[in-house]
């Protein structure tokens, strides 16, 4: 909850990244919080009332995940729900142009995204930004094991991440002060 608090302020990419890792790390305790207490939960330093409310956030998430059905794999709405907004504030920053150099660097990112999408089954395809997440929680997982990412993924990702990284960078000049405040009629 803390840390997740932070990023959402801060970088919306991280956050949503984030989040991700959250529900793997629920499904990796069954769901159980008594067990994410142990293991996540007791780590904090902090008062009981902290304790608590990071303890319910938990919780929360838990029942979100029984609701929806997400035990197993996928999403919960309410990251979805960020990815809709990102995707919503690419698609306007791609159509405007008082912002081209952000569709330059899409357009840079583009043959990376293509070449992702080519190696993933018509089923399992998503759009561009998902293409993107995707790319870039998998490879984070991969160094998480431990695992070697070779030149070839990293050099495509570090054009996603960069790509994202301007993405987040206007989604937070978004929340602060919308964009296109102005085009609204």
């Amino acid at each position: 909850m803390i840390i997740s608090q932070a990023k959402r302020r801060e970088n919306i990419a991280e956050y949503l990244l984030y989040m991700w890792q959250v529900e793997d790390i629920m499904r990796a305790y069954n769901l159980d919080i008594n067990k994410i207490k142990a293991s996540i939960i007791d780590q904090y330093d902090v008062d009981d009332k902290t304790r608590k409310e990071i303890t319910d956030w938990w919780e929360g998430l838990i029942m979100m995940m029984q609701h929806e059905g997400k035990q197993q794999a996928g999403h919960l709405q309410i990251n979805k729900n960020v990815l809709i907004r990102l995707n919503d504030l690419h698609n306007e920053l791609l159509h405007s142009t008082k912002y081209s150099e952000y569709g330059a660097e899409f357009y840079k990112t583009l043959p990376f995204i293509v070449e992702l999408r080519a190696k993933t089954p018509k089923e399992q395809q998503v759009d561009e930004l998902e293409t993107c997440f995707n790319a870039l929680y998998g490879t984070l997982m991969l160094k998480l094991q431990g695992k070697e990412v070779s030149k070839d993924t990293q050099v495509a990702i570090t054009q996603i991440s960069h790509f994202i990284g301007t993405l987040a960078a206007y989604f937070k000049k978004n929340e602060e002060t919308p964009l296109f405040a102005d085009d609204i009629q």
